[in-house]
């Protein structure tokens, strides 16, 4: 456990502590496991690799206020100095890759890159588009009854929703992935904190904090970026790419043809290929 920005975090540490940091940020349903794939070989290859559970999440603090996306990128921000690092390069899935975004413009100095995995960037998410992450968004507003689904049978549902938005006849989620990410979110408040992240993004639109989190996100992305996209992604669509104006430094788009929203779950070795060239490539400058 490291402390930040007023919480604790659960970390799963891996690789030597002077080697260039890479902090692993999960999504929705998920919690550091998810990263599984990833930790052994990203230190194998020179780097320690970290991942954290998001607050809310696994063995974290679940705390009654802090989604919104500026205590987030606080939170990776105040994790990344807890570990002793000036910077790290970050790689966030889904709602791990919406705080990875946000970091990057409301805290760059500890943000040496970004990877982006099923995760556009925040301009582009809110868009007309995204017709089917605006939409569960949308229904996550409703009071009580997300977290009734979420908790229901066990957790049945984040079972579903794991199938359904990865690529049609793989092999995840196996039973051990349904097993674990099924007992992390039937622990109270667990439920409520993952879906306070989608409640702020919906909500805030109307708000003043909103706007101002828009206006300050049209600012451009000052570190590299790399966009990884499963091409069968059912939650969010492929077409969701960063438009240049909002990096100004390298950017870069990878898309997984055999994967989902999951890609790094369906296919960690063309996954770990693709991230690993990537890292060494911007920590080689």
């Amino acid at each position: 456990m490291v402390a930040a920005n007023g919480a604790r975090f659960h970390v799963a540490d891996c690789g030597a502590a002077d080697d260039p940091l890479v902090l692993f940020l999960h999504g929705f349903p998920e919690f550091w496991w998810a990263w599984r794939h990833q930790l052994p070989v990203v230190a194998a290859a020179g780097f320690r690799a970290v991942a954290m559970d998001l607050r809310g999440y696994g063995a974290s603090d679940k705390t009654p206020r802090g989604y919104d996306p500026y205590t987030a990128a606080n939170d990776v921000s105040g994790v990344i100095r807890s570990l002793g690092a000036a910077d790290a390069v970050v790689v966030g899935h889904g709602w791990g890759g919406f705080i990875g975004w946000s970091a990057a413009v409301l805290t760059p100095r500890q943000i040496r890159g970004l990877a982006a995995v099923s995760a556009p960037h925040p301009l582009v998410l809110a868009r007309a588009g995204q017709t089917k992450a605006v939409a569960r968004t949308a229904w996550f507003q409703l009071p009580v009854l997300p977290e009734r689904r979420l908790l229901a049978h066990d957790g049945i549902h984040i079972e579903r929703l794991l199938r359904d938005w990865s690529a049609p006849g793989g092999t995840f989620p196996d039973a051990e992935a349904s097993r674990r990410y099924r007992a992390a979110l039937q622990v109270w408040p667990a439920p409520h904190c993952a879906l306070e992240y989608h409640r702020w993004f919906a909500r805030s639109r109307l708000r003043p904090d909103g706007r101002k989190y828009s206006a300050k996100m049209r600012t451009p992305v000052a570190v590299p970026v790399l966009q990884l996209h499963g091409a069968q992604d059912a939650a969010v669509s492929r077409s969701a790419t960063t438009p240049p104006h909002l990096v100004t430094a390298p950017l870069r788009h990878e898309l997984i043809n055999s994967a989902g929203h999951f890609p790094h779950e369906e296919a960690p070795e063309l996954f770990n290929r693709l991230l690993v060239e990537w890292l060494k490539s911007i920590t080689a400058r």
